[in-house]
This record gives structure tokens, C-alpha cells and sequence, in this order.
């Protein structure tokens, strides 16, 4: 495959430090070069993305328009797969054009006007200005669905099925999947020629050990348990929450704790999300909140964990979420905070994926696999003992020794007083 690049693509490959090409971008290198409608199913974190842009963008043609047209389910992934392609399409003399909601449409219609060959964005976005005919659906060579998966359980896929019919019925279309589970039952829908099925979940090789953990804690310290990892040497990691509503009200209370972290959640700008993206990549503060919004696509370079302050619902948003890690040979952890009852139902998905759990703490400034008692965790106590006169007596008032008799009269004393006080409070 590699010798069949251009030079200027071999060059790029060097800089990038890649080795041997992956499973899946041998196949797919293949497949693509015939104008055939492939569903692409690989591991996360496996180069799906350059798998099918290299062979597709061989296939264009300088200055003739929009011919490759890349749909993703979310802002970011259409941001970061906009940023993988550019070198490479650089190097052919080729212009890429993101076209996402929520951003200037007006910069991306002037966009357009340059012609790019290559349009990446998201379908809500793209369906409105190809019905406004600025972009060229008749035009295009190919169409691909990334995060095939993820885009068919959404409402974007009634955006996607719309694109689909306004393409020209020999148009190839590339479905690229993670796991390709919930696209079988909709193949009819979205291909409108015979499509090959290319999985190579099971051969795959590039996915690195990853370990399956969690911490037994209720849900009142689990932000106790964040400071205490944030606080760890070296520690940086994504955190997910099943709710958004949760995710801002944990931002609060570790705001108040002091611990600097960032959010990326769908109720915030396109530019408060991609800056708190590059923040974090960047190694700004070592924790990024979000929801299931940022378990597909995102790829942070050397990031070791992932933190489950809620367990998902569904065993695809574990395999999606713990997809961050563990990418291409590197190693990683997935963590989940948890009490008893969602432990059992953690178990279960981790049966089902066939791997192992095991039960780890955090203390003493590290994620530890046996338990350490509280004291050692807080520091050693410290005994307070009352300073005594140099013939033993404390130096507090000495209490008067009585008999039981004494005692028991001055306490019905003191409750007949109390009830009179009472009464004469009521009488008057």
C-alpha cells in the first residue's frame, strides 16, 4: 500500500512516524480504488479515517468542484477528521471545506465559491445548502458515513437519509463503523447498491492492553474521588457523564474544590468546545468533562484514562468511551466510579465484552489495587492529649464528684425548673 502512494504522501507518512499501514487501511486501500459501496467495521482507534481517505482522494480531480463529500454525526469529529485530511490533500493540491451547524454560514458559503473538492461536516448543515444548491450533490465521486453507528441511533440519520437521495444512484457510498451492530438492520436504507461488508474487528491488532477497573464509592463522594485523582502525578483523562445536567452541577462543586478542569457538552458554543479540545490536548488541566458527545472520534495523543463518573446505558457507548484509550498500541485504563447496584450492571457489560474487572482506590496519591485504611490515606492523626499540672489535675475545672443520690436530685431539680419556666411561659 505504501509503495503505491504518491512521494508526497510516503514523505507524510514518515513525519507522521506511522509504521506498517493497519488491517482495516489495507483492505479498504483495496476496496475503494473500484467504485463499490463498502461498510468498513474496525476497532476504535485502528486509523479508520486515513483507511478511507487516501484511497478516495486519489481519485479526485484539481479544480473540478465538490467530488468527496465526508459526513460525521457531531461538530467535533467533523473538525478533527477536517484536520487529518488537510495535509494530505495539500499535497495533491486539493481544498477541504468543513461544513458544520452552529458555525458562520456565511463564511462557508464564500468557502464554497473556491470550489473544494473535498466537504466535511455534519448532515443537518449540509442537506440545507445542498437543497439551496451550493453544494452539488450530482457532482460528487463518493460519500462517505463516518461513525456510521452512532449517526443511524440519532436523529441526524433522517438529515443522512435526505443527502443520500440526493446522489446519483451509482455514487458509491462508504459506511466506517466501530462496530457496525446497529447499522445491520438498516443497510437497505442507506446503500442503494450492493454493499461489501469488510470487519476486521476480530483480526485487528492494533489495540493496545487496556485495563477494565472501578472504584466502590456512592455517588455523594464521587466528586471527592475526582479531586483525589486530579491531585494524582500525571494523571489526565476524559470523564463522562450520562447527563449534561450532572456534568454542569459536578463543574460546579469542583470550581468550589479548586480543581481546574474544562467541559465539552452539547449546550455549550462551538467555540467554547473546540477551545476546551485543544486545551486539553494541549495538557492545560488534566480533566475534560463531557457527555457521549465525546466518546466517538475525539483522539487524544497519549491519554491513559478514562473516568465513568456514570456507567453508560449500553454496552456500545463502554466499547465507544473506552475507545479513547488504548489506541493504536498505546496502553490505557478505563475507571468507573460505581456503587453496588451499578456494579452489577458494569459486570455484566464487561461479560458480555469479554474482558476482565477489577476493583481499584484512590489514595495516598495514587490509583492503587489494594485498599488502604482512611488514616493513611488523610495522614497520620494526631493524638491530642490535655496539658495536666505538674501534680496530674487537668487544667480544666475539675468536675464535682457526687453520689448518685446528689445527681439524680439536681437533674429533677433542674427538670422541675425548666417545667415551671415552661408553664409560666403559657400561662402568660
Amino acid at each position: 500500500m505504501i509503495e503505491q502512494l504518491p512521494e508526497v504522501w510516503q514523505k507524510e507518512w514518515e513525519k507522521n512516524e506511522f509504521s506498517e499501514p493497519t488491517l482495516i487501511q489495507e483492505k479498504l486501500f483495496k476496496l475503494l480504488a473500484t467504485e463499490q459501496s463498502v461498510l468498513g467495521v474496525s476497532p476504535t482507534g485502528s486509523g479508520k479515517t486515513l483507511a478511507y481517505l487516501l484511497p478516495l482522494l486519489l481519485k479526485l480531480e484539481k479544480g473540478e468542484g465538490n467530488q468527496l463529500l465526508i459526513v460525521l454525526p457531531s461538530q467535533e469529529l467533523a473538525s478533527q477528521v477536517a484536520t487529518v485530511a488537510r495535509p494530505w490533500a495539500q499535497g495533491l493540491e486539493l481544498k477541504v471545506q468543513t461544513i458544520i451547524g452552529g458555525a458562520n454560514v456565511r463564511r462557508q458559503l464564500e468557502g464554497l465559491k473556491k470550489r473544494p473538492e473535498i466537504v466535511i461536516g455534519t448532515s443537518g448543515r449540509i442537506l440545507e445548502l445542498i437543497k439551496a444548491r451550493k453544494i452539488k450533490a450530482h457532482q460528487l465521486k463518493a460519500l462517505v458515513l463516518d461513525e456510521i453507528d452512532d449517526m443511524v441511533s440519532q436523529n441526524e440519520f433522517t438529515a443522512a437519509k435526505g443527502i443520500i437521495k440526493t446522489i446519483q444512484r451509482e455514487t458509491p457510498i462508504i459506511g466506517i463503523s466501530a462496530t457496525g451492530l446497529s447499522v445491520e438492520n438498516e443497510l437497505d436504507e442507506i446503500f442503494k447498491t450492493e454493499v461489501t461488508i469488510v470487519d476486521v474487528t476480530k483480526e485487528d491488532d492494533t489495540k493496545g492492553k487496556i485495563e477494565h477497573a472501578f472504584i466502590l464509592t456512592p455517588s455523594r463522594k464521587r466528586t471527592e474521588v475526582l479531586r483525589r485523582l486530579a491531585h494524582t502525578p500525571d494523571f489526565k483523562a476524559l470523564v463522562f457523564f450520562n447527563s449534561v445536567s450532572e456534568l454542569g452541577a459536578v463543574s460546579e462543586r469542583l470550581n468550589f474544590l479548586g480543581v481546574k478542569h474544562l467541559t465539552l457538552a452539547s449546550d455549550q458554543t462551538q467555540t467554547e468546545r473546540k477551545a476546551s479540545i485543544q486545551d486539553f490536548s494541549e495538557g492545560k488541566v488534566s480533566l475534560l468533562l463531557t457527555t457521549d458527545i465525546g466518546a466517538r472520534g475525539l483522539d487524544f495523543s497519549n491519554l491513559y484514562y478514562v473516568v465513568q463518573y456514570d456507567v453508560p446505558l449500553m454496552t456500545d457507548d463502554y466499547v465507544h468511551r473506552s475507545g479513547r484509550v488504548g489506541r493504536m498500541g498505546n496502553e490505557g485504563m478505563v475507571l468507573s466510579l460505581v456503587n453496588e447496584r451499578e456494579l452489577r450492571n458494569l459486570r455484566q457489560m464487561i461479560r458480555e465484552l469479554n474482558r476482565e474487572l477489577i476493583e481499584k482506590h484512590a489514595a495516598f496519591g495514587e490509583i492503587v489495587s489494594e485498599k488502604i485504611a482512611l488514616e493513611e490515606q488523610e495522614g497520620p492523626t494526631k493524638k491530642i492529649k490535655k496539658k495536666t499540672s505538674e501534680n496530674g489535675s487537668n487544667n480544666a475545672k475539675q468536675a464535682v464528684s457526687r453520689t448518685p443520690d446528689e445527681k439524680v436530685k439536681k437533674k429533677k431539680k433542674n427538670r422541675q425548673k425548666k417545667q415551671k419556666n415552661k408553664g409560666a411561659k403559657w400561662k402568660q
